[in-house]
């Protein structure tokens, strides 16, 4: 399996996004580089779509699945893509609080920490539906990385789509996310016209 081992931060600068996007709370100490030069189209539709997939960490077999699925889906692409890559397991879990990044997320899902409706669930890339419940396992919760996230868990930062029961760890899917619920600054339709060409 093909593993991202270009360091965080790196990435982040090289992208042009903050690293809060990704939940790190670091901050480059390198200044960026003064560029005049000029990107073409070509170039600033790829610049977007290795964001959305540097954001969610997806390798580019599977982000094309997500974006044929979406074409197929009703409704705009773009947003139908960004709406399939919020659904993923590990992403939910980030959105929930109970990780501080979103590969931190995917470690504590595919180590089988969650359950998804009372059944552990191991596969990162796994969708959620409508009406899931999605929590910490109860054999998991006497791990000592757990008791830090109940003591600092904070039900307060999860989105609108999400019903959060702080007490349990746990968070009900209640619908699926609007694009404007999104808050990564990824320009969608760049993607769609990319994979369009």
């Amino acid at each position: 399996m093909a593993i991202d081992r270009v360091p965080a931060l790196k990435r982040c600068r090289s992208l042009g996004i903050e690293p809060a996007v990704v939940g790190l709370n670091k901050e480059s100490k390198r200044q960026p580089r003064r560029t005049n030069k000029k990107v073409s189209e070509y170039g600033t539709q790829l610049k977007e779509k290795q964001k959305a997939k540097f954001i969610y960490g997806v390798l580019e077999k599977q982000f094309r699945s997500y974006y044929d699925k979406a074409k197929k889906m009703p409704g705009v692409t773009g947003e139908n893509l960004l709406g399939l890559l919020e659904r993923r397991i590990d992403n939910v879990v980030f959105r929930l609080g109970l990780a501080a990044t979103r590969r931190q997320a995917r470690q504590i899902v595919s180590h089988g920490h969650i359950a998804v409706n009372g059944k552990r669930l191991d596969i990162p890339s796994a969708l959620v539906k409508v009406n899931d419940v999605v929590t910490i396992k109860e054999t998991s919760r006497g791990n000592e990385f757990f008791k830090g996230v109940v003591e600092s868990y904070d039900s307060l930062s999860t989105p609108a789509w999400i019903s959060a029961d702080a007490p349990n760890l746990s968070g009900t899917v209640t619908r699926f996310p609007n694009r404007d619920e999104i808050d990564v600054p990824i320009d969608e339709q760049a993607i769609v016209e990319l994979y369009s060409r």
